[in-house]
């Protein structure tokens, strides 16, 4: 059986990628977000993970308005990087692990998810960036992908609940998936944010907070408001946090300990978080 060595939940917005291009991870307004990535390179490179199972939210790349899913699967061999016109560079292809995709669809279906399956998939910042923060400078990206793209976009959305029972019934195929793959599961997005509208730049650090606290000990808390009260929270596009919750399902129910988390605001109107959970 594969083992799921734990989880890696940070922010991927894409000022990110440009400070990273610029190299500016040292000047004042970026160093204590990139200064929080030094446990995670540590704790990737003790935990040695050779899958990657990503919850994230597609921004115009494969979906938009007309037709917006809301669970999509990769189940592709290679999974590349779009220019979405941010004026960031395209990024290294990922390969994809399509034998645990159709057997993690399978399993869903079964459970009663009704998902769309991607046997083609590009990739944006919000996969893209999270990879580069977790292993700068490699060659290639050292883990296989399975990657997940939750509507937070176009209402109605999932709810906290849902996205929750979504990870839960992930690992319940990873439970009965034979390979002996090193696992980690990576939720990213948020934390709390709005960039546009009469509430452009609103951050909540007490909801943020919140949700840190609770993820690893009690996950359900963070999914007792509706949609529209995690909109007033946390943003409009604070709603990301729904691929950390289910992100968080992806661990099991089984106790989970923190083992490192950072918090800076802002960065580009938007609250950054980073957190490292393994089984405890």
């Amino acid at each position: 059986m594969a083992e799921i060595v734990g989880a890696y939940f940070t922010s991927h917005v894409p000022a990110i990628g440009g400070a990273i291009h610029k190299g500016l991870q040292q000047e004042p307004y970026w160093k204590p977000f990139f200064d929080g990535f030094h446990k995670v390179h540590e704790w990737l490179a003790q935990v040695k993970p050779d899958v990657a199972i990503v919850f994230n939210n597609d921004h115009g790349l494969n979906f938009f308005l007309d037709k917006m899913p809301t669970f999509a699967v990769g189940a592709a061999a290679e999974y590349h990087n779009a220019d979405e016109g941010w004026g960031l560079p395209l990024y290294k292809p990922f390969a994809g692990h399509t034998e645990l995709s159709w057997h993690i669809i399978n399993s869903l279906v079964e459970d009663e998810f009704d998902i769309t399956t991607c046997q083609k998939m590009l990739v944006d910042h919000a996969l893209s960036i999270p990879f580069e923060l977790a292993w700068p400078d490699v060659e290639a990206w050292p883990v296989k992908i399975v990657p997940f793209a939750i509507n937070t976009v176009q209402h109605p959305l999932p709810s906290a609940k849902r996205c929750l029972a979504l990870g839960q019934a992930v690992n319940k195929a990873l439970q009965s998936w034979t390979g002996d793959e090193r696992i980690v599961i990576i939720g990213t997005g948020g934390l709390s944010h709005q960039l546009d509208g009469e509430r452009a730049g609103f951050i909540n650090r007490d909801y943020d907070t919140f949700c840190m606290d609770n993820l690893s000990v009690d996950p359900a808390a963070l999914t007792t408001d509706s949609i529209h009260e995690m909109v007033r929270k946390a943003g409009t596009q604070g709603v990301e946090v729904l691929n950390w919750i289910a992100a968080r399902g992806a661990l099991g129910q089984a106790p989970v300990q923190e083992i490192h988390r950072n918090y800076h605001i802002p960065i580009s109107n938007t609250a950054a978080a980073t957190m490292l959970m393994e089984p405890a």
